[in-house]
């Protein structure tokens, strides 16, 4: 069921998955940001996102002390159980190898728990796929995690739609639950190299066609990452300057989305930005939301500012002439 809720003036879109007994929010705060991956207080923009509206707060075994300081900051409010937290397990190593087996996701559970200061992940996620392990033995360990209360709803991030729909058949066959939400990389701006190494899996461009539809089709829920292209559909670069990109830009955003067609892309949003009165960043995710996915976007930033500007996103009308405009479909 879809809920819209206006708290302390901003209108903020709610979601269900299955499995969870609390809304989500549609818009999810990412903690990979500087404070938080040093694990320091990092109150102002996460009371921001909660008075805002955001419940749903997205960190990962891989990011450093964000979990430390989202912990600390869920005990100081005592808000945990009006709080979504999803975290990740089983990461790349920096030379881009990957181990997710029931080890692994043990152990990094058990860290994790401890870290936020909890005992139990509202939604857990599988960070990397690792073909050398059977979806057997993740499915396996998920279920007898979950049967212990230790997390109550599971999934994948950066998982091909063919993987999860082989681990979910295994799930089907055995009686058990299967992969309920996935986190690829979505967004307005194509995803034309892989930014982090590791086999980071995007559903953008004409080549993923097949896998949009599939996710139309069955309307798992989407938790998309880098969905305004590591500040490329921010307003923080002008299209007018895409000689200058490496210059403003971080090296990931640089590798992974940097081309000309994300710029034509960036120069639509800032024409169609100006004609309705509102920001670059509120069109690019304005556009995700009319895809036809089960979508959930998140959103990174330390300026309580630009959180509320993003939130206006969902008083953010798109014509389907516009929609396929932005991405470069029509003229």
């Amino acid at each position: 069921m879809e809920k819209n809720i206006y708290k302390n003036g901003k209108l903020c879109r709610y979601g269900t998955i299955q499995g969870l007994e609390k809304s989500v929010s549609r818009m999810i705060f990412g903690t990979a940001i500087g404070p938080m991956l040093e694990g320091k207080d990092a109150d102002e923009i996460l009371d921001a996102a909660f008075s805002s509206g955001i419940n749903t707060f997205d960190t990962a075994r891989g990011y450093g002390n964000a979990e430390v300081s989202l912990g600390n900051w869920m005990k100081r409010h005592g808000n945990r159980a009006q709080v979504v937290v999803i975290s990740k397990c089983g990461n790349c190593d920096a030379d881009g190898s990957v181990c997710v087996n029931r080890r692994v996701i043990e152990t990094e559970l058990a860290e994790s728990l401890q870290a936020l200061q909890t005992d139990c992940i509202d939604i857990y996620l599988l960070h990397r796929d690792d073909p050398k392990t059977p979806v057997s033995e993740m499915i396996d360990t998920l279920n007898e995690l979950q049967k212990a209360g230790k997390i109550k709803v599971f999934g994948v991030s950066n998982w091909t739609h063919e993987r999860i729909e082989k681990a979910n058949a295994y799930a089907k066959e055995h009686h058990l639950q299967g992969f309920s939400v996935s986190s690829p990389h979505f967004g307005l701006a194509e995803q034309v190299a892989d930014p982090w190494g590791g086999d980071c899996v995007t559903i953008t461009g004409k080549q993923n066609e097949a896998a949009r539809n599939w996710y139309r089709n069955n309307q798992m829920p989407i938790i998309a990452y880098s969905s305004l292209a590591r500040g490329l559909m921010s307003g923080k670069i002008k299209s007018s300057q895409e000689a200058q990109a490496a210059e403003i830009l971080d090296p990931f955003c640089v590798k992974g989305y940097v081309c000309h067609d994300n710029f034509k892309r960036l120069a639509r949003c800032e024409e169609l930005a100006e004609k309705k009165g509102c920001t670059v960043s509120q069109i690019a995710l304005a556009w995700m939301f009319q895809q036809g996915l089960n979508m959930y976007v998140l959103v990174s930033t330390t300026k309580a500012s630009r959180l509320e500007e993003n939130l206006r996103t969902f008083t953010v009308e798109l014509s389907e002439k516009e929609i396929q405009y932005l991405n470069l479909q029509a003229e």
